[in-house]
């Protein structure tokens, strides 16, 4: 397991994201996840989608499926999967993009919530599938996550984790000079390895049935958001306003995004699905 050099709580997580709310949205869009080109020729949208898809066929999501989303971030996953049927609880602890996914919900479905996914109260055994899409990377106690999403699962119940994870045994220079600015700067406490979530995974009750490396795939998402980042710079200048200002407490996260991009092409990263079952 990759740490950061230093403690990086859960108000620190969403403070993050709170104030990169506008620059996520505005680079990023509303699914804040990589995208996944199967075929190479497909849209950046399409992309996303298809990773969407990939997530619900992986935890059998069907109509009528309760469902909760793990770090839902804008609530777009959630959305495709709540027209598509399913009932879809999001939670996130930025309350920027709690207030962004309430609005943009239609009814009541998915229904959102702001807090702690490390300390929630949902109902035990209420879930038929859970899903996180690149939000276990920030919490700092991975056991408990994988409790939690054990607790409120019921039997039978399926747990799809898409994480970005550490190279096997990733060279000393590659986690000096990459991977743990990484965890510090995107403020992730720990990146784990293949066999770090399966082993937690396990000690938290969890069968682990699948795992896919999808780095090929989604590596295309970087080049992509780096080119969108420095056309907003040449063009927009309050990028660069807040870039250089002293009091933007996570603007150093633009130096961050070139690092992950070549931390995946030096395969000092990865990035893959996970499938676990609750017996």
């Amino acid at each position: 397991m990759i740490s950061a050099r230093t403690e990086i709580p859960p108000e620190a997580v969403a403070s993050h994201y709170d104030e990169l709310d506008h620059f996520y949205r505005d680079v990023w869009g509303e699914h804040v996840h990589h995208g996944l080109w199967l075929r190479g020729n497909e849209t950046r949208e399409a992309a996303l989608l298809q990773l969407v898809d990939l997530v619900a066929a992986q935890a059998q999501i069907t109509p009528g499926s309760r469902v909760c989303d793990i770090g839902c971030g804008y609530g777009a996953t959630a959305r495709v999967l709540a027209a598509r049927g399913a009932e879809v609880h999001g939670i996130t602890i930025s309350p920027a993009q709690f207030a962004f996914a309430t609005r943009h919900r239609a009814g009541g479905n998915p229904l959102f919530t702001v807090g702690d996914w490390l300390t929630n109260e949902l109902p035990s055994e209420s879930f038929h599938a859970a899903y996180a899409v690149e939000s276990s990377e920030h919490m700092p106690d991975k056991l408990m996550f994988f409790s939690q999403a054990h607790r409120v699962l019921r039997p039978g119940g399926r747990l799809v984790v898409c994480a970005w994870l550490a190279a096997d045994n990733p060279s000393v220079t590659a986690e000096r000079w990459l991977l743990e600015p990484i965890c510090r700067e995107g403020r992730m406490p720990h990146l784990g390895s293949v066999l770090d979530y399966e082993k937690l995974a396990r000690d938290a009750g969890f069968r682990p049935e699948s795992f896919e490396d999808l780095t090929r795939g989604v590596e295309r998402t970087w080049p992509a958001i780096v080119r969108r980042l420095l056309a907003r710079f040449a063009t927009q200048p309050r990028y660069l306003r807040f870039l250089f200002s002293r009091h933007a407490r996570n603007r150093v996260f633009a130096v961050t995004i070139p690092r992950i991009w070549l931390a995946y092409r030096v395969n000092a990263m990865r990035y893959g699905i996970f499938t676990f079952v609750k017996p």
